[in-house]
């Protein structure tokens, strides 16, 4: 390897011959080439398909079952994402049994949001980078002024997806690398996706007996689904890293965003997870909602999950900023 390649995304490992470099972001054309057809696929698609499931209401009138199907399927991947990818695969924030464990991967990769493991090692990446060189899509680093924030929101927002580094799973997700029922459900990540636009599409042409039901469940259950939870989750990494309340220091700039906390299924307390990002609650008081929580206590009490362990009083008060910085809603 030569020097220049030496660059701050290396660390070295002890091996038999020495010290040699294990690069923690890859990059080269082919890697490129799949993240410009991820982003094709599930991130341009699903706003053609939003459009065109507005055009279809000339053919077939949304239903109640479309509006069934977009919440019942949104609510399953939204759900997946932030109790399965995020709090259980990415942070570790509790356990849970084999078969949640598969589920929660399978119903995440639904999402489209990429495979769970690309996914953790992407997010791991950026917590360790946050709001800093080498964060794959913070706002805060395309310059000052109105234009430079306007530009870091739409970097982090949306356009980061077409090509950045990818952070080495060897490196970032070596845990799930050894499990191998998540591994199993990461090769057949594109079987996942287009397995979550056909079920609403079957349901939808069952319910109504028709080849347009069909074709509204596809759209509504399927593509606008995807659309609606990608922005959604997205807004976390954009907007509350430059806007809201930060009640917690940490070291970067996330914000939390109380009115969207339903919304979110509880990722809008942005903040509060970043300053305790081992805690399976992300509202951390029982009066925040947090859906996501809700369902981890759910499977808890089942016996399908253990080690639900929140940040106690004494380590939340010693974070806690005071009241002016906590409420101010500009970035700091």
């Amino acid at each position: 390897m030569s020097a220049e390649e030496l660059t701050p995304a290396t660390e070295f490992t002890e091996s038999g011959g020495g010290a040699r470099p294990r690069r923690k972001v890859l990059s080269s054309p082919y890697l490129h080439r799949l993240q410009r057809r991820h982003f094709l696929l599930f991130d341009i698609l699903p706003i053609v398909g939003t459009a065109g499931a507005i055009a279809f209401l000339a053919v077939h009138a949304i239903r109640l079952s479309d509006l069934i199907l977009l919440f019942v399927f949104w609510l399953l991947t939204g759900l997946a994402i932030t109790v399965g990818y995020h709090r259980l695969f990415t942070h570790r924030t509790f356990k849970a049994t084999r078969s949640v464990t598969v589920v929660l991967a399978v119903l995440g990769s639904m999402a489209g949001q990429g495979s769970v493991i690309s996914w953790v090692a992407l997010h791991r990446r950026h917590h360790e980078c946050s709001d800093r060189e080498g964060d794959p899509h913070s706002p805060n680093l395309s310059g000052s002024g109105f234009a430079g924030r306007l530009k870091g929101l739409a970097h982090s927002h949306f356009l980061w997806m077409r090509r950045h580094e990818y952070p080495n799973i060897v490196h970032y997700a070596p845990d799930l690398l050894k499990n191998q029922p998540l591994v199993r459900v990461a090769r057949l990540y594109y079987y996942w996706v287009v397995l979550g636009l056909l079920l609403p599409g079957i349901i939808g042409g069952l319910v109504t007996m028709s080849w347009t039901g069909a074709v509204s469940g596809l759209l509504w259950g399927g593509l606008v689904r995807i659309f609606l939870l990608e922005h959604i989750v997205w807004a976390i990494n954009s907007f509350l890293h430059m806007f809201g309340t930060r009640p917690y220091d940490s070291r970067e700039n996330s914000r939390n965003g109380a009115v969207f906390a339903l919304i979110t299924l509880g990722e809008a307390w942005h903040n509060n997870h970043h300053a305790f990002p081992d805690s399976p609650s992300f509202g951390l008081e029982w009066y925040r909602l947090d859906p996501g929580f809700w369902l981890i206590r759910l499977l808890a009490a089942g016996g399908l999950a253990s080690e639900v362990d929140v940040p106690s009083s004494e380590r939340r008060a010693a974070k806690r900023l005071p009241a002016t910085t906590a409420t101010t809603a500009t970035r700091a």
